[in-house]
């Protein structure tokens, strides 16, 4: 790590992207390089009198504590000027120079394949992006107005990597106010929880496939396994604990390049390209849509009451140059403008089947007590390829025969946290205010429910019993409200 601090302090120029570097490494490396530092300062007084052009806001070296402090935007709410509710997913990048919000030294539950700093990224104008929607503003997410919306309430994260990337970012930015305690009740479960009066409790359930998944191939006619998916069976780590959720964000699509055997009602119907005679290759997009079905059937089939379900359409990946296991990287260090990348293949395929399911299980829902939102952030991420790992991320260990080595790929499907995904969360804060409440200031259960320290009740009385308590709870609350 000092060895690459050392190396950085000598590899500046009098370029835009490297100042803007040099405004966000400030916060890692405080103290270090003072001497190039002070005459990068000198250099930039004089050409900022100059006509030269730069196209990013230059902004002053700040004290850590300044740079990580929120910035008070000016916000419609969400809405434009004329009042019509805006589309906040339709927008472009725009530089926010009071960003990061939090670095790796401010929130430790960064994990290692996302620590895009630690593992040396140099080029960090990513960073300082925010998404701001077409005709209206996106505030950024305020943790302690969200904390104390959120308290006494569940949030499920359900999917593959992409999802646990979501959560760390939320968890980061949480940090500013309070930090969780975590618990793993298995491989595939995490639990964060807030205590000291919130009592708000985020999950992180380890589902790739969202539905029951087996793999019976570790190598597979692909090299990357064969496994068995159970299209109408939504995974068992997290379909029982539906009934505790107040909001469940559901999002999945990269691991159905996988080869599969297609299983539904425990019959054999296909396969994607398992290669084998006699069996009909129904695709990767047929697996996709009956798996993200199933999912949302079972939030949408909760009888719950008062779920809030959230489908996440495709994030994209970005290499180019060669596939992700063969030299494919992404190195571009600017997003694209507006209508230079498009969604195409694979990926527009996923995105449309995603809109088509998501609107068929809100009919399913409509007049129930769950409330559907579709969380569309692929035209924002399509747009942000220097916001990816490439290879500044963890080492991944592997076993093969007898011996133990790490390896280490180009990663341009995750995000690095903090960056991009961060304006994840500021959508999934104005979530709140679609559901008809001021910003998050969402609606208060019964005090007598907001006291109980759910974690605690999860730890005695066990799952299913935690469960029908819930399911208990919420079917009070509706009739609460319908009587008021």
């Amino acid at each position: 790590m000092d060895a690459n601090r050392d190396s950085w302090c000598h590899e500046f120029s009098p370029s835009a992207d490297r100042w803007r570097n040099f405004l966000v490494k400030t916060q890692y490396y405080n103290g270090r390089c003072l001497i190039p530092a002070i005459s990068i300062l000198l250099l930039v007084a004089v050409i900022a009198v100059s006509d030269t052009y730069f196209p990013f806001p230059v902004v002053m070296p700040r004290t850590l504590s300044a740079w990580l402090s929120y910035s008070s935007f000016t916000s419609s709410g969400g809405r434009k000027a004329d009042g019509e509710a805006c589309d906040i997913f339709r927008g472009e990048w725009v530089p926010d120079p009071d960003a990061p919000y939090y670095t790796n030294d401010t929130c430790s539950f960064i994990h290692e394949h996302y620590d895009c700093m630690k593992y040396g990224k140099l080029d960090l104008g990513f960073v300082q992006w925010r998404w701001r929607p077409d005709g209206c503003d996106l505030p950024r997410l305020d943790p302690s107005r969200f904390l104390s919306a959120m308290r006494g309430k569940t949030l499920a994260f359900i999917g593959d990597s992409l999802a646990k990337n979501h959560m760390n970012s939320l968890i980061c930015l949480l940090t500013r106010v309070a930090k969780p305690t975590t618990s793993w009740p298995s491989s595939e479960h995490t639990v964060y929880h807030y205590g000291g009066g919130y009592n708000f409790t985020v999950l992180n359930f380890w589902a790739p496939f969202l539905v029951r998944s087996e793999l019976v191939d570790a190598d597979g006619p692909a090299h990357t396994g064969l496994w068995n998916l159970y299209l109408d069976e939504p995974a068992a780590v997290w379909a029982p604990h539906v009934p505790a959720f107040d909001y469940a964000f559901v999002s999945a699509s990269s691991w159905f390049y996988r080869p599969s055997m297609l299983y539904e009602a425990g019959r054999l119907v296909g396969c994607h390209h398992c290669l084998l005679p006699n069996v009909t290759d129904l695709t990767l997009r047929y697996a996709l849509r009956m798996a993200t079905r199933a999912a949302l059937r079972a939030v949408v089939g909760s009888d719950g009451g008062g779920i809030t379900a959230v489908l996440r359409t495709v994030s994209p990946s970005q290499y180019e140059g060669g596939e992700w296991n063969k030299d494919g990287n992404c190195v571009r260090t600017r997003p694209y403008r507006r209508g230079e990348k498009t969604l195409q293949g694979f990926e527009l395929d996923f995105h449309t089947l995603q809109v088509e399911e998501f609107e068929a299980a809100k009919r399913a829902a409509s007049g129930g007590g769950v409330r559907m939102m579709l969380m569309d952030t692929t035209e924002a991420m399509i747009r942000l390829a220097d916001a990816h790992p490439s290879r500044y991320r963890g080492w991944t260990r592997r076993k093969e025969w007898m011996k133990e080595y790490f390896t280490i790929s180009n990663d341009c499907v995750h995000w690095c946290v903090p960056g991009a995904i961060d304006a994840w969360n500021d959508m999934l804060s104005h979530i709140g205010a679609r559901e008809g409440y001021d910003g998050l200031e969402l609606r208060e259960k019964d005090p007598e429910v907001v006291a109980k320290d759910r974690l605690g009740e999860l730890m005695q009385m066990g799952l299913h019993e935690y469960n029908q308590r819930r399911h208990a709870e919420n079917l009070e609350e509706k009739r609460r409200k319908e009587e008021r």
